[in-house]
């Protein structure tokens, strides 16, 4: 997930004042409050910022060169992120634990805070701490990848997916989705971003 302080990068830079935006806290906890458009906005600027970096590990810069970018992923690679090939339940198979997940709780955690090795890809907070965003328009759902069309208009409702802090076990398993509106600021979403290869 992003976290508060790298998001504060990009609010410092395009001017986006976070106190209005109610985005306050420790440095690394996940960013919240921020809408669809902010998590698009961030994506484009950090694949900018990649790009044009002397800092950027080679293999990185040969992989944005190669045609990828950095987004939010698509529904389709956030749910195989979370659930791997073997369909697990939640991200770390198929038991409920607070081990691994931030859920029934009443704040956010920081990014990391709850490490997860069992977890598909190692990735850690798939799920609970806070939704998060996709950039893939809510419908019918299994649908072909090749609709995650992010140039959509942006009144689509957007795809969130993993639950949150505020939310039960149910709300926290792999297959669970959620949408909103693009302008929807909530302490319960935020999003973290992808390097994909798709258009």
């Amino acid at each position: 997930e992003t976290t508060i302080a790298q998001f504060g990068v990009y609010a410092d830079e395009i001017g986006l004042d976070m106190g209005q935006i109610n985005l306050v806290g420790s440095p690394d906890l996940a960013a919240y409050n921020v809408t669809w458009s902010d998590a698009v906005g961030y994506a484009s600027w950090l694949d900018s910022k990649l790009r044009s970096s002397p800092l950027t590990p080679e293999r990185l810069k040969a992989i944005l060169e190669g045609g990828g970018r950095v987004t939010l992923p698509s529904e389709a690679e956030w749910e195989k992120a979370a659930r791997s090939t073997d369909g697990r339940i939640f991200p770390w198979g198929s038991q409920p634990t607070s081990d691994f997940a931030n859920f029934n709780a009443t704040e956010v955690f920081s990014v990391g805070s709850k490490p997860c090795d069992e977890c598909a890809y190692g990735l850690s907070d798939m799920a609970g701490n806070v939704w998060e965003f996709t950039r893939s328009p809510l419908q019918d759902y299994p649908y072909d990848p090749a609709d995650d069309l992010d140039n959509l208009s942006e009144d689509a409702l957007w795809v969130m997916r993993g639950g949150s802090f505020a939310d039960s076990i149910n709300n926290v398993r792999a297959a669970v989705r959620g949408a909103v509106d693009p302008g929807v600021r909530s302490k319960t979403i935020g999003f973290r971003v992808v390097i994909s290869s798709a258009p």
